[in-house]
């Protein structure tokens, strides 16, 4: 018996054998000093990156970072204005959308109103020229064989529109398995559905991507989703690689205020260095500099990351202005003496402390970054 369908996701299903390790081996993706300009304004600077077979990277960052470019140059719905992108060492740039055989998945499904969900997976594989499409028969059982791999079997004769969020990116995911593709792109392909289905679609391609070991490139702003997803994570900003590394580098050594900032939750203090010590106001907080050269800098730590008291020495002085529930735990707003900044603490709920009382903060991991003309 078919395992059930609610809302999309199934529970005790299992993988069809005949799809795992179906696919040629994985392909290594190559891109080279990648450039594109728009006129005047470039929305990608010399972009270098090397993905290696089978691999799951997420390109992740805020909008206007260049991300969704740079998936459209490898899908072929772009062109670089200069640089190179290499398919297991060939020339990318040759070739047609359909030479690459890429497979796309995008936020808003695409899929075909007027087609039922058969007909929407085996349309890639229908519209092929005459002399690479399989029959008929072939078609379907390859979208039923999909259909039964997405954990979708018995939808085949709906349409679009009889189906939730969840089960339509579903039925787009084995649209772009159909062809049997070279390379997976997609594009905030959970963007446009509500957070459990979200969390529970992301498990599910993490199934899919170990299953059908796939080179697999998504673009997300999500940094919960990069992390949970990705083998390497690209944060990228104004059209420049921040920094690349596996989830565990980029979440716990940050290269960059704006890495640290923009994965995960931060608050940011301005500091000085002098002598080897990191000022905050007129006294000194009990920190390693971390080889922080002298003179203006900014601290940077994770609402978690503290050990709280009330006779704390060498720690950040705080006036609590606001309390509020986060799940198990309570969020504290703290006051910092004179500075306009406030910072955000992370307490046990059942903690003891009033809403207008007085707490000393130390960070516990921590960050310190030299000033930028901007700070």
């Amino acid at each position: 018996m078919d395992a059930p369908v609610t809302n999309g996701i199934t529970s005790g299903s299992t993988w069809p054998l005949s799809w795992t390790r179906r696919w040629e081996k994985p392909m290594q993706v190559t891109i080279e000093a990648v450039v594109r300009k728009f006129g005047a304004t470039a929305a990608l600077h010399g972009i270098s990156l090397d993905i290696q077979p089978g691999e799951l990277v997420a390109l992740l960052g805020p909008s206007g970072s260049g991300k969704t470019t740079l998936l459209r140059i490898l899908a072929g719905l772009d062109a670089p204005t200069s640089g190179r992108v290499l398919f297991d060492g060939d020339d990318a740039l040759k070739l047609t959308v359909q030479q690459r055989n890429v497979g796309l998945v995008f936020q808003s499904y695409a899929l075909f109103r007027h087609l039922t969900v058969l007909d929407n997976i085996g349309f890639g594989l229908r519209v092929r020229p005459r002399s690479r499409r399989p029959s008929r028969q072939e078609i379907k059982r390859r979208a039923l064989e999909l259909l039964d791999l997405v954990q979708l079997t018995g939808l085949e004769k709906r349409f679009p529109a009889q189906l939730s969020g969840g089960q339509r990116q579903r039925v787009a995911f084995a649209r772009a398995l159909a062809i049997e593709p070279r390379v997976l792109l997609l594009d905030e392909p959970f963007g446009a559905l509500d957070a459990k289905v979200r969390r529970e679609l992301r498990r599910w391609l993490l199934e899919i991507h170990n299953k059908t070991e796939h080179t697999t490139v998504f673009v997300t702003h999500d940094q919960e989703e990069a992390l949970e997803l990705a083998d390497r994570v690209v944060v990228m900003s104004e059209g420049k690689i921040e920094q690349i590394g596996t989830p565990d580098e980029i979440y716990d050594e940050p290269n960059s205020p704006f890495v640290f900032s923009f994965i995960g939750e931060s608050s940011t203090l301005p500091v000085r260095v002098e002598q080897g010590k990191v000022w905050l106001d007129e006294h000194t907080l009990d920190l390693d500099v971390n080889g922080v050269p002298n003179g203006p800098a900014r601290l940077f730590f994770r609402p978690h990351d503290v050990e709280v008291g009330t006779d704390l020495p060498g720690a950040i002085p705080g006036v609590v202005q606001g309390l509020r529930r986060h799940a198990g735990a309570r969020r504290v707003d703290l006051a910092v003496a004179s500075l306009p900044d406030r910072i955000e603490i992370e307490l046990p709920a059942d903690y003891n402390i009033g809403r207008s009382g007085r707490i000393a903060v130390r960070p516990t991991q921590f960050r310190l970054y030299p000033a930028t003309p901007q700070d």
